[in-house]
């Protein structure tokens, strides 16, 4: 009769081993034909993969129960597993927060843009949405100490708004030199949704190369909204939204990125009290983003109101701020005691 040697032998092989791996090649049960298939599907990273689940690795062909194990093999890699609230906090420690460049947008977001989480900005059409976006390509290329992350930018465009000229104005007015920022700037124009998709699919690789510290989409909903039209379309729509989202906060939190999607808005004619502007994706986008704001405009010029509207932690709160040639700014004393004079 067995004493439970051979046993315990026996899971210990099968046990992913607690270490670390660099290469998809490295993890146990992955081999060369393996690795492969895994890229193709848009596996490139250690990272990706401890945010896959055995599902998203059938067309892999390895199995349910070889799936678990490459999973949990490399979510062991980065150490992903239970934790005591206090060891949370700690780790809470390694979320980093990337300026917007107006003080009073970063104070209703507690210091600026969170790493591992997504930032929805949504609004009108000339609210400031892409603008912000563009200033935070230039922003994460900044030391800590000026509130960036010493980093590059990852733009995924679905609406062809994305100006160089833009990020040569504010790159200047940052004391940046154009020609080295745009360097750090990897950029896409997704063309459909089945495209937008697959960009952040295969991602993950060059976010690991490019030390990528924020990944934008703008907008998220645009293809979606145009190419499924109708209540019938509406499920299949929602669910590839929902694949899409999380694709980003699982990039998000392996990298420790910022993640910033656009979103458009519609009109809700039966509203009669309120606000009837809603954005696009319904409760599909609103619980996969951590951090909601609404932008709007005050009135003719610059200035731009933006109300956070939904947050894990932090109070709904309402600021202005402004959108100049040099960039997203703060409104000045002045600026602001002739607007209520104005009123």
């Amino acid at each position: 009769m067995s004493d439970g040697t051979e046993i315990e032998s026996q899971e210990k092989e099968t046990a992913p081993t607690k270490k670390k791996y660099e290469f998809i090649e490295d993890l146990p049960g992955v081999g060369p034909a393996t690795s492969q298939k895994l890229r193709d599907l848009g596996y490139h990273t250690v990272e990706s993969l401890a945010m896959a689940t055995a599902r998203e690795l059938e067309p892999v062909g390895v199995g349910e129960k070889r799936a678990f194990s490459i999973i949990e093999a490399a979510r062991s890699s980065i150490a992903i597993s239970f934790v005591r609230a206090d060891e949370l906090l700690k780790m809470r420690q390694n979320v980093l927060r990337l300026t917007t460049g107006s003080t009073a947008l970063d104070n209703i977001l507690d210091g600026g843009l969170e790493t591992q989480t997504i930032t929805e900005f949504y609004g009108e059409y000339g609210s400031g949405k892409s603008q912000i976006c563009h200033q935070l390509c230039v922003n994460v290329q900044l030391p800590p100490e000026r509130g960036g992350l010493n980093g590059a930018a990852l733009y995924v465009d679905t609406e062809n708004t994305f100006r160089l000229e833009r990020i040569a104005q504010m790159a200047k007015h940052m004391g940046l030199e154009p020609e080295q920022v745009v360097k750090n700037i990897i950029y896409a124009e997704a063309y459909t949704s089945d495209h937008q998709m697959f960009l952040l699919e295969n991602a993950d690789e060059v976010i690991k190369a490019n030390n990528v510290k924020l990944i934008i989409v703008d907008s998220l909903t645009a293809h979606f909204r145009s190419e499924y039209i109708g209540r019938e379309m509406l499920a299949p729509r929602q669910q590839r939204l929902n694949k899409h989202m999380h694709k980003l906060i699982g990039l998000a939190r392996a990298f420790n990125t910022v993640a910033v999607v656009t979103n458009q808005v519609m009109a809700k004619p039966d509203v009669f009290f309120g606000n009837a502007v809603h954005p696009i994706g319904g409760h599909i986008v609103g619980h996969t983003s951590h951090t909601r704001l609404y932008l709007r405009r005050a009135s003719r010029g610059p200035v731009r109101i933006a109300r956070l509207v939904s947050s894990p932690y932090l109070p709904e709160g309402e600021e202005i701020f402004k959108v100049t040639g040099n960039g997203i700014e703060d409104v000045s004393e002045e600026e602001k005691a002739s607007k209520r004079r104005g009123r």
